[in-house]
């Protein structure tokens, strides 16, 4: 009995001690905090101006739908990129925010790239965002509701908190960009190209487990 549960606990352990000696901190992952967050999550800041992010948009919904169940994906929309007004970047959060809270966030997420990116057609004003997210299935009057609810607001309110606290302190300095655990920034650049997406699950996978096996 005791030789099978050493068997057991071996092999949770060896695929941690596989990634440990691929992955380098200072190469692949940067240490930002001392602590980690509260409960697992990751972190991605993004804008919807990013081409990168653009680009990066299906790696980061699959990565978030292969997490744990226990673990959150979080997207946190940044307003430094010049391509269009505070205020309409401000109100393509919070309509990315209400349409999440509807479990229709990775749907309009989309939908905001692709007219962006794709199509070419600028966001004018508010009632361009409405239309948009109305399509996908929300209704109009939960929507104008929700855009100017004191959570919506809060939410919106805390991602531009925290990139000012982060470009600050330096550790962002560009998007997409992934946090793990409030603890461990992802150096992109230095995952294989060739293998991007797998090499970066697997290094979340990683980083994840982390602080729970010294734990």
């Amino acid at each position: 009995m005791i030789k099978r549960a050493a068997i057991l606990l071996l092999s949770v352990l060896l695929p941690l001690t596989v990634q440990a000696d691929k992955f380098e901190q200072g190469k692949h992952y940067d240490v930002i905090a001392e602590q980690v967050s509260a409960r697992p999550e990751v972190k991605e800041y993004f804008s919807f101006y990013c081409g990168g992010c653009n680009a990066f948009e299906p790696v980061a919904q699959s990565i978030a739908a292969k997490l744990p169940n226990n673990t959150e994906f979080k997207k946190v929309h940044v307003d430094f990129i010049r391509a269009a007004s505070p205020e309409i970047q401000n109100m393509l959060a919070r309509a990315y925010l209400v349409a999440k809270n509807q479990d229709k966030g990775d749907e309009v997420a989309s939908a905001i790239f692709n007219q962006i990116h794709q199509n070419r057609i600028p966001f004018s004003n508010e009632n361009d965002i409405r239309s948009l997210v109305l399509l996908h299935g929300i209704d109009g009057d939960t929507y104008d509701k929700a855009i100017k609810s004191f959570s919506v607001m809060g939410a919106a309110r805390q991602m531009k908190k925290e990139q000012d606290e982060l470009s600050k302190s330096r550790v962002l300095s560009g998007v997409p960009m992934l946090i793990v655990n409030g603890k461990y920034k992802i150096n992109n650049a230095a995952l294989d190209s060739r293998n991007f997406q797998q090499e970066m699950q697997q290094l979340i996978d990683y980083l994840l487990e982390k602080d729970q096996v010294k734990s």
